[in-house]
């Protein structure tokens, strides 16, 4: 299994969140402690999305882990 298909669903949710609410990347980011590069990086599947890294940028976006993961609630 590569790191993209790992990263997958949460680095597409991830963009999808920054596109449907007009953020930039880059703001995010910083946001969430990482340089544009680190979380760019997150996003294609150069470096793997860990727990703590997701932690960081679901409060970057201001949403929680569940929107991430697209689970819905009770289905947990």
């Amino acid at each position: 299994m590569t790191i993209s298909e790992c990263n997958s669903p949460v680095a597409e949710n991830i963009q999808q969140i920054i596109r449907e609410n007009g953020l930039k990347q880059i703001y995010i980011a910083e946001k969430a402690g990482y340089t544009a590069q680190m979380l760019n990086n997150m996003l294609v599947g150069r470096k793997v999305i860990k727990v703590c890294d997701v932690i960081r940028i679901c409060m970057a976006l201001g949403v929680d882990a569940n929107t991430l993961y697209k689970i819905e609630k009770g289905e947990a």
